[in-house]
């Protein structure tokens, strides 16, 4: 069995070389008809779309992708051609969740918000939309809910319309899959009608896909005062993204919110997993991400300990620095853990 994997999906040499019997690592965009012709199976990341172009004429019959999302897989190609694949639902959910926090605690340390009297809309709530309304509500944060595919399928009773988040919230943050037609359409789902909704100038966060977000309609919300700030991860067009709304943005990141070190290893695990499974073969390895250097956390409080974790202002510094530099700052990521991997020790510090 051949398998080509992107080169930038972590932990997985020495397991996928005692699976495999031959494999090819690939920069994501360097994936071509020609190197997947004679390939078995493929793992991705979203750098390669998995359509006609790319697999007519290959033997390839198994894609995993090493993500949530799957917007880059062709599915109804894959499936005319009978090629499986499978995406990895849920792997980041907790690194997104602490992006989510760390921003949240900025905002409120920097008095751009005070997240007492906040009132959050979480639009899209699956794996990552969920885990963050755990840490809203911890954090003290009003909560409001909109996700209509859950609300079709459990009734109206948790969950509320945009209009209504519109009118009350002062963060809104998106956490839809990109679907570009059909009753849950969420291309441009916050275009220049809903900022115009807008009653309580909110934060705007997206870590969700870029074109959830038409950014035309975002940079007119910002630069007349229909909102207040924005957080972005993800971007229209990456790695081209748009300059004025970089600079713009309280946070703006390379698309790393979902890539803690634990985020990518369950990502990893599961595409190997699915690997195994399609191909019948003993998933025979672990896959544990390293230790922090130091994973003795000192901190005053909480907030000043979760924040000495993970500090999104230190990404977003270096995006601003070299926006050039996106997919380099997002494939050379550096080693990030959450919160579990640290002894935290609580009270004065010197």
């Amino acid at each position: 069995m051949k398998v080509i994997v992107d080169n930038k999906i972590p932990y997985i040499n020495k397991a996928i070389e005692n699976i495999a019997d031959e494999v090819v690592y690939l920069p994501g965009k360097d994936f071509t008809s020609e190197s997947v012709k004679d390939a078995d199976a493929l793992i991705v990341r979203t750098r390669t779309h998995c359509n006609r172009n790319l697999l007519e004429g290959s033997r390839v019959k198994f894609i995993a992708t090493a993500t949530i999302g799957y917007d880059h897989i062709d599915a109804d190609y894959c499936r005319e051609r009978d090629i499986a694949w499978t995406n990895a639902p849920g792997c980041n959910a907790a690194s997104v969740a602490q992006y989510i926090e760390s921003a949240l605690l900025l905002l409120h340390s920097m008095q751009k918000i005070n997240i007492n009297a906040a009132t959050i809309g979480i639009v899209g709530a699956g794996n990552v939309g969920s885990k963050v309304q755990v840490v809203a509500q911890k954090l003290g944060i009003r909560v409001l809910v909109n996700d209509l595919p859950r609300q079709d399928k459990e009734g109206n009773a948790s969950f509320t319309d945009l209009h209504t988040i519109a009118s009350e919230c002062n963060i809104i943050t998106f956490h839809t899959p990109l679907n570009s037609a059909g009753k849950y359409k969420t291309l441009h789902l916050a275009n220049e009608e809903f900022f115009n909704s807008l009653k309580k100038k909110p934060i705007i966060i997206n870590t969700s896909r870029g074109e959830v977000i038409e950014t035309k309609a975002l940079l007119h919300a910002l630069n007349s005062g229909i909102i207040a700030d924005a957080i972005i991860d993800v971007w229209e067009k990456e790695p081209d993204i748009n300059p004025e709304l970089l600079n713009k943005a309280f946070i703006a990141t390379p698309h790393i919110a979902g890539y803690s070190a634990d985020g990518k290893a369950n990502a990893t695990r599961m595409a190997l997993e699915a690997l195994c499974n399609h191909f019948e073969i003993k998933p025979d390895f672990k896959i544990v991400p390293p230790l922090p250097d130091t994973n003795t956390i000192y901190a005053a409080n909480e907030a000043e300990a979760l924040l000495k974790i993970y500090n999104p202002l230190v990404d977003s510094d270096a995006l601003k620095a070299h926006p050039e530099l996106f997919e380099q700052l997002r494939g050379d990521y550096p080693l990030r853990r959450e919160a579990e991997a640290y002894n935290i020790i609580l009270g004065p510090t010197i």
